[in-house]
C-alpha cells in the first residue's frame, strides 16, 4: 500500500470497496482488517481513497467480499488510473462526479448552451435528455441521478455555489414556455450566486467548453469539465491554476448578481408576452 495524493477517483473507487465490504461481509472496517491480517488503517486508507493499495491488497479484500477473478479483474482495470493527475471516464459514469459535488465545500462552475445540472428543474432536465441520442431507459437512469445530485444544494452544510451561465442559455428553449418559465424562476429564486455572461461579452466565452472547479476543505482542488464522449476530472497543479484564472476572466465579463437576475426577469417577462417571434428549440 502506498500513501498517496487522493484524487476524485479514488476517493470514488474506494467508496465501492467499502460498499463492497459492507454489503458482503457485514463487518465493520476494524473486523474486516482483523480477517485480513491488516492494520485497521490500511483499511480506512484504502476506502477513503487516501492511498494505493496493491494489486495484492485488492486481490484479498476482493475475495474477503466473495468476488471472482473476474471481478477482481475489471476493478483492477479501472483501479489502475485511480490516482492519476488527469482522470478521463465514460459519460454515464456519474458517481465520481457526484461525490466531488457531495464532498466539495465550494463548486464554482460554467455552462453554455444549457442551465447547469445541479439546478435544473425536473421538467428541463428531462426534457433537455430526451432531445438527444439517449434512449428511454437511460433518459430515467440520468434524470434520476441528475435530481439526486441536487440534494447536496439542500444541506445544512451545503457548498457555496457559483454558477456562471452564459446568455445563450436563456435564449435556446428546452421543451414549451411553461418549462423555460419555471427553470428561468428557478434560477432567479432558488440558486445560490447566479452570474450571466452576456451575448455582449463576445464569441471568446462562447467558444469555451463547459467546466467545474471543486474546492475541499482538506483535500486538493479538482478541476473537471466534460464533453459528450468523456468526464475529465484534474488533480494537477497547472489544471487548477488554469481554471482559477478562467474563472477569474468569467468575473470580470459577467453581469454582477443584480444585473443578472434583471436579466431573468427580464426573459420571464418575456415568455409572458404574446410574441409572433420564432423560436429556437430543443424539443
Amino acid at each position: 500500500m502506498t500513501a498517496i495524493t487522493s484524487t476524485a477517483y479514488s476517493r470514488d473507487l474506494g467508496d465501492e470497496l467499502r460498499r463492497l465490504r459492507e454489503k458482503f461481509t457485514g463487518l465493520t472496517g476494524f473486523a474486516f482488517a482483523e480477517q485480513l491480517g491488516w492494520d485497521p488503517s490500511k483499511v480506512s486508507n484504502i476506502e477513503n481513497g487516501k492511498a494505493r493499495a496493491s494489486e495484492i491488497d485488492l486481490v484479498q479484500y476482493l475475495m474477503i467480499c466473495g468476488r471472482d477473478s473476474t471481478y477482481f479483474e475489471a476493478f483492477r482495470d479501472r483501479y489502475r488510473y485511480a490516482f492519476d493527475p488527469y482522470v478521463a471516464l465514460v459519460p454515464d459514469n456519474l458517481r465520481t462526479l457526484a461525490m466531488a459535488e457531495a464532498q466539495a465545500k465550494k463548486i464554482t462552475s460554467y455552462d453554455v448552451l444549457s442551465v447547469p445540472g445541479l439546478i435544473q428543474t425536473p421538467e428541463y432536465a428531462q426534457t433537455l435528455l430526451a432531445s438527444g441520442r439517449n434512449t428511454p431507459s437511460d433518459i430515467e437512469k440520468f434524470l434520476k441521478w441528475r435530481m439526486e445530485r441536487q440534494a447536496v444544494l439542500k444541506r445544512p452544510n451545503r457548498p457555496e455555489c457559483r454558477f456562471y451561465v452564459h446568455e445563450l442559455a436563456l435564449q435556446l428553449q428546452v421543451g414549451d414556455e411553461r418549462i423555460m418559465e419555471e427553470q428561468y424562476l428557478r434560477m432567479l429564486f432558488n440558486t445560490h450566486i447566479l452570474r450571466i455572461v452576456p451575448m455582449s461579452a463576445g464569441p471568446a466565452p462562447i467558444r469555451m467548453s463547459p467546466r467545474m472547479l471543486f474546492s475541499f476543505e482538506k483535500l486538493i482542488p479538482v478541476a473537471y469539465s466534460e464533453t459528450d464522449l468523456a468526464r475529465v476530472f484534474a488533480h494537477d497543479g497547472a489544471a487548477i491554476a488554469d481554471s482559477r484564472e478562467f474563472f477569474k476572466w468569467l468575473d470580470a465579463l459577467a453581469l454582477d448578481e443584480g444585473q443578472s437576475r434583471s436579466m431573468l426577469a427580464n426573459y420571464v417577462s418575456g415568455l409572458r408576452k404574446d410574441s409572433h417571434e420564432p423560436r429556437t428549440e430543443l424539443a
